[in-house]
């Protein structure tokens, strides 16, 4: 509770209060007489004081030592805590109505300060400092769907700040020297540092949202699919992105389908018959579960397929048993949850949800029982009273898999393993007694803690685990930790309609797996053969066909032919849709950046748990590269196939905190020889070496040597490590990352790893570019940063058109940001030197028309530069060639906007002589020097290159007027006026005299003789004496004329001829302020550019 502050004038009012606390800038009274014995005081308890007495001192007290004076330091303070008081105001008003006046207000003050479009939508806003340097300057901080704005009015001066969320490269939660919590911004040039936030971890957790749905939008949409709710940019609120983080949370705690949309969070008790006691956590309800988690973590959780669950009740109520509901599931275990608040409608909503499941996937009971559940292990008595456990995982799926093997007798019908059985090295009854051992630990676990999808998932099973689950077991254990039972039983038949909708067909995909089939596990007799292979050909295709998205991937193989060793072929294939698309999210992608996001993650864990070893290692990147096969084979591939099942049991347990924990294991037990090692070959040879030494001695098969058995032939004995004993360590020393703390670095890290991408997009674009022209690198990374803007800024504000191409981050680099005319015409007004006034936007639509090459209206960054390359560091006769070219077809066309002048009209003809008068009095004949102008520009012309056509009549026009426009507001524009209408004159001629020689062509044989006689070359025809009268011109039949044209060397030689025409298109031309004027202007122009669009758009709907 914040309170007004106002000055006491009373006199001797001191006296009536007592001093509690203070400093040297504020201290905390209480009324003499009051609030004694920890009562409450001015309205607010005694604890939420001191909180506010530590916010003070925490975020303001370091920071008033910046102010020189006492009125300044008042100032700032007031200003803080005013700004406060009006947050939570507008805080406590959200609560109540969906659109509070003070968001309104907020609203209409974002617009005005910072002009954005109406498509700009405000999310929310804060109070808050930046700092500038050492000095705090008090504002508003506006977060938008697009950019972060910061809006202050301190002490006389203002500030602004836009900051698009595309060019985040860093957000992070850090402390500077004044404060222990701030917000630091980083982009490509700045960090900005903010503070002071009456809630800094709402800000920071809606900041990080909004970046990571922005950056994933508008750079990654490779594999990303936003949620409904979030599709359409425009309608994002701050209630949605809450939503957005619980549900993420929630998907990734109990790695469930990412369409799985969590609909109640509510507090309760579970009944724990283990510990014969009810358990405090929390339910989570969504579209086809129930899941539950305890407050103290790994204490209990479970996972309650709604196809499972055969009634949900109310009971009596009870003190004992509070709000109570029971869960009923088919294997006849019941769940007892109390403490439920609204529990009515809880219910209500669960029994609408559960009617629809049971709706979409009906459940086929079968009384058969599968002969792999036959064995004790999967027969006992239920925690809850004498009912025998159901075989959910079976019966669900018993049918279907009959039904397949009738429609689809290729499929093989058994785990591989078990139809290649190897025998160990150990004796048959030790690997017996060991395995017996494990199945009976799990037989006792099973009895207590349940058998099914539903059991109770507690730490005892997560040790189990970590010893390694038995190979008779693995399977199935895989399939419940997963979940990937409920999709197999959730979709019979549907792996035997991909198989046979797959089979036969070639394309790209089918290729690259037929060339990786043979290299996934090939020590191993299972695939040494065909009926492996053929399994392992039609999962991966299959599954393919299932999500063309991914398609085929490297690693899927080595994954997929180790889940078929130790499942069916139908679950292998429900196991490796489980790993895939929720497990391993956007792992397995063009790009593999959900890989490369948890290597940049295993990267700060390393910093964080093995200081010394990072800070020996200052480039973490080598230790990186080697981790990239540990997350995307699961360590299959580096280490021998028994050890490596063991990992892969922790990790359909734990998910990916397995992989993170097991990777700082290693590294950490071979800390001390890489802090003495030499260079990255030398640590990748010490990790390779120590990962090809685990064992499993509990393992019943023969060892497996792994893909990268290098150091097997050591002279040496190398000391063997045992998997058991790493994982467990493992877990002991690095089993304290949470869930939530890992999705929190993912997010942290995926902007870095997007922002990477699009980093190398733009050096190899540039290092295309750069041979090519003349511009200095520095200018080119501008131009390109202006380019890529222009795109986004699209994105940002406008529906998609037909002809404008999304970023697509597979296509190749050069291609992925492409602009479209009207974002090239912005470009071309903001950085282009010819600037022609009104005339200027005539001219980027015809420079467009001839850039674009394979006329798909869109153009790549190198076509943009290389125009400007030569606009600004071009020869004069390549200008010229330009300007030339952007006034014959295909850059002028019929229906060119300026194409309605006189230009189509016959211009007016001109007999006057080649010899003008100079003021001086002095006479000009230009005749020999055209002549001799244009035989050296002949002799130089490439004759490798296409001659361009002649200039008509009306494309001439326009090139004068184009001439005419550039030269408007130039210092010297008398000269080049005066210059401009001399060549043109003398064009106008050379097109005349050329047009009468040419039509002499159509006169009888003895008028041609005639011409040919007094006009023996072509260059003397052309500047044949011009002196005759108008009859002698009217020689021949008018129809016999030919057209008027002039030549690219006609205007060129004829330019050439003056001296001010010449020094305008060789002066030097200054790129570096144009490109500081386009960053500023750039947004100025698009935002004024859409409200004259938006106003166009009001008037017409007026009318």
């Amino acid at each position: 509770m914040w309170l007004k502050p106002e000055e006491v004038l009373l006199k001797n009012a001191l006296k009536l209060w007592v001093t509690q606390k203070s400093s040297c800038y504020f201290i905390l009274q209480r009324r003499r007489g009051h609030g004694e014995g920890g009562g409450r005081l001015t309205g607010a308890t005694l604890e939420e004081i001191n909180q506010h007495w530590d916010w003070l001192e925490q975020n303001l007290l370091h920071t008033l030592s910046v102010f020189d004076n006492k009125d300044d330091i008042a100032s700032f303070v007031k200003g803080k805590v005013k700004a406060l008081i009006a947050e939570e105001t507008s805080s406590r008003l959200a609560e109540q109505e969906e659109e509070p006046e003070k968001f309104r207000e907020a609203l209409v003050k974002f617009e005005a300060r910072f002009n954005f479009p109406e498509a700009e939508k405000l999310v929310t806003y804060y109070s808050c400092c930046c700092w500038k340097g050492r000095v705090p300057r008090q504002g508003w901080l506006y977060l938008s769907i697009n950019h972060l704005c910061f809006y202050s009015f301190f002490l006389g001066k203002e500030l602004k700040l836009v900051v698009p969320w595309v060019d985040i490269q860093k957000l992070e939660r850090t402390s500077n020297v004044f404060l222990t919590d701030t917000i630091r911004i980083t982009t490509q040039n700045k960090e900005r540092d903010f503070s002071m936030f009456l809630n800094l971890d709402e800000v920071f957790k809606v900041m990080e949202q909004l970046a990571d749905v922005t950056l994933r939008r508008l750079l990654d949409n490779e594999v990303f699919d936003l949620d409904p709710d979030l599709q359409e940019p425009s309608q994002i609120t701050k209630r949605d992105l809450e939503a957005r983080a619980q549900n993420e949370f929630f998907r990734a705690f109990f790695r469930l389908p990412r369409k799985e949309k969590l609909h109640a969070v509510v507090d309760c008790s579970l009944w724990t018959p283990f510990s014969r006691c009810h358990t405090a956590g929390r339910m989570f309800t969504s579209d086809s579960y129930i899941c539950f988690a305890s407050r103290e973590d790994g204490c209990c959780k479970i996972v309650l397929p709604l196809r499972e669950v055969v009634s949900i009740e109310k009971m009596e109520d009870t003190s004992l048993l509070p709000h109570p509901i029971i869960v009923s599931i088919r294997s006849k275990v019941a769940f007892q949850f109390i403490e439920l608040r609204d529990r009515d409608s809880l219910v209500e909503a669960l029994l609408v949800r559960l009617k629809q499941v049971h709706a979409n996937h009906p459940v086929h009971y079968d009384t058969s029982v599968d002969d792999d559940m036959a064995s004790p292990v999967f027969h006992s008595t239920s925690m809850c009273g004498d009912h025998r456990f159901g075989d959910l995982e079976m019966v669900s799926s018993q049918s279907s898999e009959e039904s397949e093997k009738e429609k689809s007798p290729l499929l093989h019908p058994d785990a591989l393993v078990t139809a290649f059985q190897q025998s160990g090295s150990q004796s048959p009854d030790s690997q017996m007694s060991r395995e017996q051992i494990k199945i009976s630990l799990w037989n006792d676990h099973f009895v207590e803690y349940g058998r099914t999808v539903c059991m109770f998932r507690t730490e005892k099973i997560r040790k189990l685990v970590a010893m390694g689950i038995p190979e008779s077991l693995r399977g199935r254990l895989w399939l419940l930790f997963s979940d990937a039972v409920t999709d197999l039983a959730s979709h019979p038949g549907y792996y035997g309609n991909l198989v046979e909708e797959s089979l036969g067909k070639c394309c790209l995909v089918t290729e690259e797996i037929e060339r990786d089939l043979h290299r996934s596990l090939p020590e191993h007799p299972a695939f040494q053969n065909e009926t492996g292979i053929a399994a392992l050909r039609r999962v991966l295709t299959a599954y393919a066909h299932r999500n063309p998205k991914i398609g085929y991937c490297q690693s899927m193989n080595i994954l997929t032919s180790v889940l078929l060793l130790y499942a069916k072929e139908e679950e292998a294939f429900w196991l490796l849709v489980a790993v895939c698309e929720r497990m391993l999210p956007d792992y397995f992608n063009h790009r593999v950046i959900g890989a490369q996001v948890d290597q940049s993650v295993f990267e700060e864990l390393i910093k964080g748990h093995l200081p010394e070893l990072a800070e020996h290692m200052n480039d973490l990147s080598a230790l990186a590269s080697v981790s990239l096969s540990w997350f995307l084979t699961l360590f299959l591939s580096i280490m021998p196939l028994e050890s490596a099942v063991n990992v892969v049991d922790c990790f359909f347990y734990d998910g990916i905190k397995a992989i993170f924990q097991l990777g700082l294991a290693v590294l950490e037990a071979n800390a001390e020889d890489l802090c003495s090692s030499k260079d990255d070959g030398q640590a990748l040879m010490i990790l390779s070496r120590f990962l090809d030494h685990i064992k499993n001695e509990d393992s019943p098969g023969p060892p497996v040597g792994s893909h990268h058995a290098f150091f097997s032939d050591d002279q040496e004995p190398y000391p063997v490590t045992d998997i058991s004993d790493l994982i467990r360590d493992s877990y002991e020393k690095f089993g304290d990352q949470s869930v939530e703390q890992i999705e929190h670095l993912r997010y942290k890290h995926r902007i870095r790893v997007l922002q990477g991408h699009e980093d190398t997009t733009k050096q190899n674009v540039l290092r295309v570019v750069i041979p090519e022209v003349s511009i200095l690198p520095e200018d080119l990374e501008e131009l390109y940063d202006l380019f890529k803007r222009e795109h986004m800024m699209s994105c940002y504000w406008e529906q998609p058109r037909p002809t404008a191409s999304r970023h697509d981050p597979s296509r190749p680099y050069a291609e992925q940001y492409r602009i479209d005319a009207r974002q090239f015409a912005h470009l071309f007004q903001l950085v282009s030197p010819w600037t022609c006034g009104a005339h200027t936007e005539i001219l980027a639509e015809r420079t467009f028309r001839l850039l674009d090459d394979n006329m798909d209206q869109l153009i790549e960054f190198k076509a943009f530069v290389s125009c400007l390359d030569t606009m600004y560091n071009g020869e004069m006769n390549e200008k010229i060639k330009l300007l030339y070219r952007l006034h014959i077809p295909p850059a002028l066309t019929e229906n060119d906007r300026d194409s309605q002048s006189p230009l189509k009209n016959p211009l007016l003809s001109t007999s006057r002589p080649l010899v003008f008068g100079k003021p001086n009095g002095d006479a000009v004949d230009y005749q020999k020097q055209l002549k001799q102008m244009i035989k050296d520009l002949a002799k130089e012309k490439d004759k490798t290159e296409k001659e361009l056509p002649k200039m008509s009549q009306r494309e001439f026009i326009q090139f004068c007027k184009t001439l005419y426009s550039m030269f408007h507001e130039d210092p010297e524009e008398n000269d080049l006026y005066q210059a401009i209408a001399t060549v043109t004159t003398l064009l106008l001629q050379i097109g005349e005299v050329g047009q009468r020689s040419s039509s002499s062509g159509s006169c009888s044989q003895e008028c041609g003789e005639e011409l040919r006689a007094s006009a023996p070359s072509p260059e003397d025809s052309v500047f044949a004496d011009t002196g005759k009268t108008p009859q002698d011109s009217q020689a021949f039949p008018e129809e016999a004329q030919a057209d008027w044209t002039v030549s690219l060397e006609h205007i060129l030689a004829s330019l050439l001829t003056e001296q001010s025409l010449v020094n305008f298109f060789e002066k030097p031309l200054d790129m570096k302020s144009k490109l500081e004027n386009a960053k500023i202007n750039q947004y100025n122009l698009k935002t004024s550019e859409m409200s004259h669009q938006s106003q166009s758009e009001l008037k017409l709907s007026n009318l």
